[in-house]
């Protein structure tokens, strides 16, 4: 097969005391899954089924590297999350089968563009320009699980130098892991390599170049980063 040009090289995220690397295929995103964030967006936790967005792989951010502020924006905020990396996918997958297709866990940061976002919501618009942009998904290395299980509880928090601004519980998702791997089946065709962030919890801010950041889920792991100047 002969290319136009060389194929840009996939990214990858590393496995945690290992020197393998997980490929990464899709990034999947789902909004509003943690009820006090729902709330403090001014929704009702109760009233809809998960929000499915998508990051492109450009998004992925590894081994600690810092982030440069992201161009069009004046409002950047983070978002700490429960990464879910799949070994296995397919359509239309039943719950009680969805915790097969995992093969671990991150702690990842959805970084939004928040000024954009809620223009686009006022507009009804998508949130593309908002969410999917280059190193908006920074990420952990992958500690891989054992054959069908899933987490359920343990804290989530994020610092912005020094100070707690997110603290939550992964017992507090509206949609557990299952379900949210299920649900989104019923969408896209799930494959190895996919990547799910799967919601944060409340106390979503402003970040400002200079600051640094530490994100970190109990039993999985933990993520720095320092926010620096935007590229040029």
């Amino acid at each position: 097969m002969k290319f136009v040009f060389l194929p840009h090289q996939a990214p990858s995220v590393p496995v945690i005391d290992t020197e393998e690397r997980f490929p990464v295929h899709r990034v999947y995103c789902v909004g509003r899954n943690y009820g006090d964030h729902v709330r403090e967006m001014g929704g009702d936790p109760k009233a809809e089924p998960p929000v499915f967005f998508s990051k492109p792989a450009t998004s992925i951010v590894v081994d600690g590297e810092d982030v440069n502020y992201p161009q069009a924006t004046t409002d950047l905020h983070h978002e700490v999350e429960l990464v879910v990396a799949l070994k296995a996918g397919g359509r239309a997958i039943a719950i009680e089968d969805a915790s097969a297709c995992i093969y671990g866990y991150a702690v990842g940061i959805d970084l939004t563009r928040r000024d954009l976002q809620d223009l686009a919501k006022k507009g009804g618009r998508p949130w593309d320009v908002a969410k999917g942009f280059d190193q908006s998904a920074p990420i952990s290395a992958i500690r891989p699980v054992d054959q069908g299980s899933h987490l359920s509880s343990g804290n989530i928090s994020l610092q912005v130098n020094g100070e707690l601004r997110q603290d939550g519980n992964l017992s507090e998702m509206i949609w557990a892991v299952p379900e949210i791997i299920s649900s989104l089946s019923d969408f896209y065709q799930l494959k190895s390599g996919d990547l799910i962030f799967t919601g944060t919890p409340a106390g979503v801010s402003a970040i400002n170049v200079g600051d640094h950041l530490r994100a970190a889920i109990d039993g999985v792991g933990e993520v720095e980063l320092n926010m620096l100047a935007a590229a040029r």
